[in-house]
Parts: structure tokens; C-alpha cells; sequence
């Protein structure tokens, strides 16, 4: 790993930190706010509507739903654009390293789901059977930043690679379990939209304004009326953006090169200021930049900031308040909060934890290089914090009412205790171990 890698992978555990930090502090004040004065002024403004026309056509949404529907739709598709950059040349692109944790995702949904159920066969807290299927990465990530050098880097790229098979169950749960009726006339057109931007993709199309054009104002629109959720309509646009480069590696040094040369050259003004010429080279050396890169990297690294450090963070705090009154203690104990809290901390780790070592002892899978039992158990107990996906998926379970603030008691407690087991384990665990 050259310097320029060691610094990009430092900046984005600095970010993941941060990222979890921020995400902790608007759950606290989501919380206190519920158990304030303050709490009925706040939910008569996020009960606030407003909304957009074109024409015809109107859309109108308190901004409690523009949040859940519309910010969060920017979250999908940083996510989406993940999962393309992983599944092309990631630790998704390899099969035999990408089985590991695809598997240890697949255990780690199917029994948090199952322990759901469990304790929800009957009745209308069945429809909360996906909350506790999901992670929350930029917790997960935090809580390892925490224990810096001691925890291998191929851990942190194993639980990252576990979250993105994760998501990318969270996003079929929703596509096909969690949406109203649909609008056949706008899945329609949505689908035209979107076979259109496929379309310009293969045609050479790079301009990411021309996509975020055809993404907001048509794929998404178009999925926000047709019934199906409209951060299902963020991940298929990402997985339009284009993921080659216009400018191979190769060429792009030679002609760094040339124009460095030319800058050299180019006689200095002696002002602060540049040359008219240097101004050019200057421009041609950011146009060949530009070139060597995907727009799938570019929209990735320029929209990540914008959504681990102020989407996540508003959604946290329009979504994770509950009260802590009398209903609180029997809400601890309300067979959603008992499910979605068990399938959070006992399924998930049981789910992650034995799939992979499962996979390891049957020589299906080797483990990663420096990752032991230990790891692996700290990596399933932290894949219990489920946070921020678990948060959205109870607000499509359960839109209102006592369901949802019972899920929201068992989510957050149930990350607690996650977060706190999983770092006491690791803490604990060597630098590097033996296969086990």
C-alpha cells in the first residue's frame, strides 16, 4: 500500500468516526427532544408540508416525509453506487473473497428475521419481520475506529464488504415486502426512464448532471407515484452511472507528464497570479483528471461527506426520538421491541458469527488474513447495530402509532448493547490470530 493509499484509507476512517459520532449525538437529541417541552412544537414542524409543481403535476409532503423520502433517497444512492464500485472491483469482484461475507450477510438476515417472527407470528407486529435484518455501517465502522491499530485492516474491509451484501438484502426487502400499491402507469414510465439512462451509458454519456437530471426529476418521481419506494429508484439510477474511464492510467501519466513539461516551460509572471498559458495547462491537466477517473468515483467520494455527516445525522434526529414515560418499561417488553432487540444482538451475531465460521471449518471459505474467532465474533456482534436501516424499515412497517415506538426502543437498545459488547470483544482480541 503506497502513501497516497495509507492517506485515502486514514481520511476514510476519520470520516467513519466522525460519521458515527454525529449519528450518536442526533439519536441523544432526538431523544431528548421527545422527552422535552420542546417535543410537540418539533413534531407540528416535521408535520409541516410543502411540496413541488410542475404543470399538472403536484407532490406534497410533510418534511418529515421529504427526510424519510427524499434525503434518504440521496443515502440509496451513495449506497447503489457502492454497491456497483464493490460488485466491479471491490471485494465483491472476487467470488472465492466475496463468499465469506456475502454469506455471513445472507445468515445475518434470514435469522434476526426469523427470531422476529418468533416473538411476532400473529397479529400487526408481523409486518417488522425486516428491521432487524439490516446494519448500520457508519456506526459498525465507528465503534472499530475506536480501537485503532489493534484491530486488523482486513476485519474493517470484511465487516465493510458484510454491510454491502447486507445492503443490498435491505434493498430487495423493500423493492419487493415494504411498498403500497403500485401505479403500473408509473412503474412504467419509470422503467422507460431507466432503460433510457442505460442507453446513454452505453452510448458514452459521462455527464453526471445529465443523470442526476433524469434520476431526480424522472426515476424518481416517477417511482415517488407509482407505490414502490423511491429510494429503490436511487439505487437502480446509481447503477446507470458509468464505472469506466475516459482516460486510461497509461495515458493519463503520459499526458500528465507532457504537461508538466509545458507548465515548466512556461515563463512565470512574477505575480501571484498566473500566466494566461499556465491558466491553460492548468485546465487541460484538471480535464485529463477529470478523464482518468469514473463518474461513479467522482459522485461517490464528492456526495459520501454530504451523507454520512448531515443526511444520516437529520434523519436520526427526525427519527429515533421516543418517549421515556410509563409506556416505556412496557415497551421494553412488547414482542416487537423484544424481537427487534433479540434479532439485533442474539441473531445477528449468531447469524454472521456461525455462517462464517461455519463456511471456515467446512474449507468452504478461508478467513481473512489476521482475522481469527475473535474477530469474527466481534464482527457479528457488531453487525447487531442496526440503527439508521433498522430506524427506516420500521417507518415502512409501522408509519404511526405505539408499533413504531416500540421498534424504536428495542432498534436503539438493542444497537447499545450491540456496539458495547462488540468493542468489549475485540478490545480484547490480538492484532492478528491464527485461523482458529
Amino acid at each position: 500500500m503506497n502513501g497516497n493509499d495509507n492517506m485515502e484509507t486514514k481520511s476514510f476512517w476519520s470520516d467513519s468516526r466522525l460519521a458515527g459520532a454525529l449519528l450518536f449525538l442526533s439519536a441523544v437529541l432526538s431523544i431528548v427532544i421527545a422527552n422535552s417541552p420542546l417535543a410537540e412544537g418539533f413534531h407540528h414542524l416535521l408535520e409541516t408540508s410543502f411540496g413541488i409543481t410542475l404543470g399538472s403535476l403536484s407532490v406534497s409532503k410533510s418534511i418529515h416525509h421529504w427526510v424519510n423520502d427524499g434525503l434518504m433517497a440521496i443515502f440509496f444512492f451513495v449506497v447503489g453506487l457502492e454497491l456497483k464500485r464493490e460488485i466491479i472491483a471491490g471485494e465483491l469482484s472476487d467470488p472465492r473473497k466475496a463468499m465469506l461475507p456475502i454469506a455471513g450477510a445472507i445468515g445475518g438476515m434470514v435469522v434476526p428475521a426469523l427470531i422476529y417472527l418468533f416473538f411476532n407470528s400473529n397479529g400487526p407486529g408481523n409486518a417488522g419481520w425486516g428491521i432487524p435484518m439490516a446494519t448500520d455501517i457508519a456506526f459498525a465502522l465507528g465503534v472499530l475506529h475506536l480501537l485503532g491499530n489493534r484491530i486488523p485492516i482486513s476485519l474493517k474491509v470484511f465487516l465493510t464488504a458484510l454491510a454491502v451484501a447486507d445492503d443490498i438484502g435491505a434493498v430487495l426487502v423493500i423493492a419487493f415486502f415494504y411498498t403500497s400499491d403500485i401505479n403500473l402507469m408509473s412503474l412504467g414510465i419509470a422503467g422507460l426512464i431507466l432503460a433510457f439512462m442505460i442507453t446513454a451509458n452505453r452510448l458514452g454519456v459521462r455527464n453526471t448532471t445529465f443523470y442526476a437530471v433524469f434520476s431526480i426529476c424522472g426515476l424518481w418521481l416517477c417511482f415517488l407515484m407509482s407505490g414502490v419506494h423511491p429510494t429503490i429508484a436511487a439505487v437502480l439510477a446509481a447503477f446507470t452511472i458509468p464505472a469506466n474511464v475516459k482516460l486510461p492510467e497509461t495515458d493519463y501519466l503520459t499526458k500528465l507528464e507532457r504537461l508538466m513539461s509545458k507548465f515548466r516551460a512556461a515563463l512565470p509572471n512574477g505575480k501571484p497570479t498566473v500566466t494566461e498559458e499556465q491558466l491553460h495547462i492548468l485546465e487541460d491537466i484538471r480535464t485529463a483528471t477529470k478523464h482518468a477517473l469514473t463518474p461513479l468515483q467522482r459522485l461517490e467520494h464528492m456526495l459520501h461527506p454530504l451523507v454520512s455527516l448531515l443526511i444520516m445525522p437529520i434523519f436520526a434526529l427526525c427519527n429515533a426520538g421516543f418517549v421515556i414515560g410509563d409506556g416505556f418499561w412496557s415497551g421494553l417488553l412488547h414482542p416487537v421491541s423484544i424481537g427487534a432487540f433479540l434479532g439485533l444482538v442474539v441473531g445477528k451475531f449468531i447469524g454472521v458469527a456461525g455462517v462464517v465460521v461455519l463456511f471456515h471449518k467446512m474449507r468452504w471459505s478461508p478467513l481473512p488474513t489476521g482475522m481469527g474467532y475473535r474477530h469474527v465474533v466481534g464482527a457479528g456482534l457488531l453487525a447487531g447495530i442496526g440503527f439508521t436501516m433498522s430506524l427506516f424499515v420500521a417507518g415502512l412497517a409501522f408509519p404511526f402509532g405505539t408499533m413504531m415506538e416500540n421498534a424504536k426502543i428495542g432498534i436503539i437498545s438493542a444497537s447499545v448493547v450491540a456496539g458495547v459488547l462488540g468493542y468489549l470483544i475485540l478490545s480484547r482480541a490480538p492484532t492478528t490470530e491464527k485461523d482458529g
